[in-house]
This record gives C-alpha cells, structure tokens and sequence, in this order.
C-alpha cells in the first residue's frame, strides 16, 4: 500500500445547485418541496447555504484548507428558465463562479444536470418524454458554448439510477412515481442524453475531459448461504449498476434498457470514471416486497451506521476501485461523505475510506481525485437540512459556517497528501 497520494491528486468537495444556492424556485424540486409531506422536516431548499451570493467566500475558505479543485452544478432552470429562452445574466454569474475557482487555483468539475429540471420541462412529463433527451443536448451545448473555455473536466449527469430509483420506483423524488417501466424508459433517455451530452462537448472541445457521475452500492446477500437471497442481491446488482456501467463500455443499451427498442451511442463515451459511494445493502429476499423487486435491506448487527441508519462499510469502496480497473479509465471519487450531526463518526469515515483508497491503488487503481460530500451542511433533498453531511456546519437561518473538526483533518491531508493515525476516540 502506498504511503501517501501522488503529487497532482485532486483533493476538493462536492456541491449541487439547489441544495446549496438557494432561492432556485423554477424547478420541479421546489414545487415538490410545496407539497405537505413531501419533505420530511417540512423544510425547504431556499435559503438553503445562500451560496448564490456567498460563492466568493465559501470558495476562500476551501482555498484555505488546501483543496485544490472542487465540483458543482449548473442549475439548468436558470439558465433556460422557459423553453428556449436564455438567461445571460445566470450564465454570467456562472462564469463568475467558475472564474473564482480558477483565481483560487481550484479545478472547476462542472456538473451538467444534478437532479433538478426546469418546471417548464416537468410540465411535459420530465424525463419520461422522449423529447427531453434533445432538449438536454441543446441546453448542453449552450453552456459549452458559453462556459467551456473555463471548463476541462464536465461530468455530464449525476446519479441516474438514483434518480430513476426514488422518484420512479420508491416515489419519494418528483414526480413521485412508483413504476418500474416508467422509470426503464427513464434510464434510457438518461442514457441516450449522456450519449448526446459527450458528443456535443467533442465537437466543440475535444480535449475536454467527460465523465459520469455513478452511484454504485454493494449489494450483498444478508444469508449467504440463502440461494433467493443470492439472487436478489444479484439482481439489484445487475440492474443498478451494471445496467448503465455496461451501456456505457458497449455503446448500446442492455438489459432491461434493450427491452425498450435498440439504443446506441459513442463506445467509449467516458473519459473517466466519476464514483459516488456512501455505503452496502445486504438484501434478504421478501416475497411480500414486489415493488422492491422482492429485496428487503437489513443491517448486520452491530454494523456501524451513520444518522441516516446507513451502514458505514469502506471495504465496499476498495471492492468498486477494483471492479473498475476493468473499464481502464482513470476515476475520480465524486461523492463519498456520512450523515454525522455530532461529527465524531466523520474523522475516522474519512481516514478509512481514503486508507481504502491507498490500498486500491496500490493494486492499480487509477484514482485521480477524491472529493468528500460535502464542504457544509446543506438541503439534503427529501431529508431537508436535518442530516449533516459538512466538513462545516451551516446555520440556514444565520448562515454562519463554523469548520468542523473533521475539516481540519481534511485540510492537513490535502496539505501533505498524507493519512495521520486515526484520532483517540473517533467513531
């Protein structure tokens, strides 16, 4: 195992629009949030960290802790706030954001499309129209058009198959969905939007590098022993991850996406891979669970969990780094971060997570860059602001920013490349 990260590693957190900006009330999440229920506080995303306003000194700050890059979204509701027309303001403050980073000597890794859609798109039945594939390669080409001399690194969407997942089979997400072929159909258009978003930033900048943001989970059987637990911890597999992962190598829709008539695009259509990982389900099989394709999750006991009641598994990202090394393609870890109001579980999630980190590289992982979700407390989406997912707190009513002692730790590693012992007493 190596004893430090490489010299150029690319050490930063990870934000989206409309959970930090703030007053982005044109999309389909901040009608969804007016629905009583719809997030479990009651809360919602405006003013969220007001970072709209704030970005020139947020950014002063993850400079001062010696991150060298960081990732956010461009909210696409701003710039297209109605169907075709454009907002030159908001692209203009969206050069201004990536123009701070790059004074601050912070690589910009521009996310394209994190979760949200105009109002006027959801209006048309979002992601489920076949028209919103060409609508998002046309909104694409306006911001590379725009902004791509800034940009070398773009990553095109971020979490399709999670998207997919709440909004289209748990229905927690707009449009609140419960229908596993609506959400197949889904997953095609977001695939094919890939698709068309990698070949417009080509023609314009080929050198630009393009990925995809994945959220991929290990998905054990909670019986090993148990040959439908086996199968349904297979299946969740298969669908959820290897679905878009083997898309993406073959240059063709797979299974259950063929089902839906023959797709194809660019083989490859990632320069890189982009990983987003949290955490493992061990699946026991549940006849009675059919909308949850017959899988229930469970916890191993004793197994350590974040405040979400995730389980904190950071073998399982050591396991992914090395599945990958089969698409040959250097990885950033997009997202990796724990739900830790108290912030005594943090430290020692970092430390073991980039200690897995150390070891896949050390059997050849490409990894170029690691960035932790999140640099503050922000709207966690159905969750509102109650989970803490911040290197630093944020107060939405003060908005005062207070560092953790986790973020410290984090700016010591980006400042030396190195991992100190884990601290006396961590979580």
């Amino acid at each position: 195992m190596p004893d430090r990260f490489p010299h150029g590693f690319s050490w930063g957190t990870a934000t989206a629009a409309h959970q930090v900006e703030g007053n982005n009330h044109g999309n389909d999440w901040w009608d969804w949030e007016q629905h009583p229920g719809a997030i479990r506080s009651g809360e919602r995303s405006d003013p969220a960290c007001d970072h709209f306003q704030r970005f020139q000194e947020d950014f002063d700050l993850l400079r001062s802790l010696h991150q060298n890059a960081h990732r956010f979204s461009l909210e696409w509701s701003r710039i297209e706030p109605q169907d075709g027309v454009v907002d030159r303001a908001a692209i203009e403050h969206y050069r201004q954001v990536i123009l701070a980073l790059r004074e601050r000597g912070l690589e910009p890794f521009v996310t394209i499309h994190h979760f949200t859609i105009p109002r006027w798109l959801a209006g048309m039945g979002g992601w489920a129209d076949p028209t919103s594939v060409e609508r998002f390669a046309r909104f694409v080409e306006l911001v590379v058009a725009e902004l791509g001399e800034l940009v070398s690194y773009w990553i095109t969407i971020n979490e399709p198959t999670a998207l997919v997942y709440q909004s289209y089979l748990a229905g927690e997400w707009p449009p609140g969905v419960r229908d596993f072929d609506a959400g197949a159909r889904v997953l095609s258009h977001l695939l094919k939007a890939h698709w068309q978003a990698y070949e417009r930033i080509k023609e314009r900048h080929p050198r630009a590098q393009v990925g995809l943001a994945h959220h991929l989970r290990n998905f054990d059987p909670f019986r090993a022993w148990h040959p439908l637990d086996r199968l349904v911890a297979l299946l969740y597999h298969r669908i959820f991850n290897e679905t878009l992962l083997s898309s993406l190598r073959r240059g063709s829709a797979v299974y259950p996406l063929s089902r839906l008539g023959q797709a194809s695009g660019p083989a490859p259509s990632q320069d890189f891979i982009g990983l987003n990982y949290y955490t493992r389900n061990l699946l026991r099989f549940e006849r009675r669970a059919r909308a949850e394709l017959f899988g229930q999750r469970v916890n191993r006991a004793r197994a350590p969990v974040s405040d979400q009641g995730l389980e904190i598994y950071p073998h399982g990202l050591y396991r992914w780094l090395l599945a990958l090394r089969r698409e040959r393609l250097p990885v950033y870890i997009t997202e990796n971060g724990v739900a830790d109001a108290t912030d005594t579980l943090r430290p020692v999630f970092l430390l073991d997570h980039l200690r897995a980190t150390l070891r896949a590289m050390g059997r050849g992982s490409p990894v170029r860059g690691y960035f932790h979700w999140t640099c503050f407390d922000n709207f966690e989406w159905a969750e509102g602001y109650g989970l803490k997912f911040g290197l630093a707190s944020c107060d939405p009513s003060t908005q005062a920013r207070r560092l953790r002692s986790s973020g410290r730790l984090y700016a010591e590693i980006c400042r030396t490349g190195v991992l100190p012992d884990p601290p006396a007493g961590g979580g």
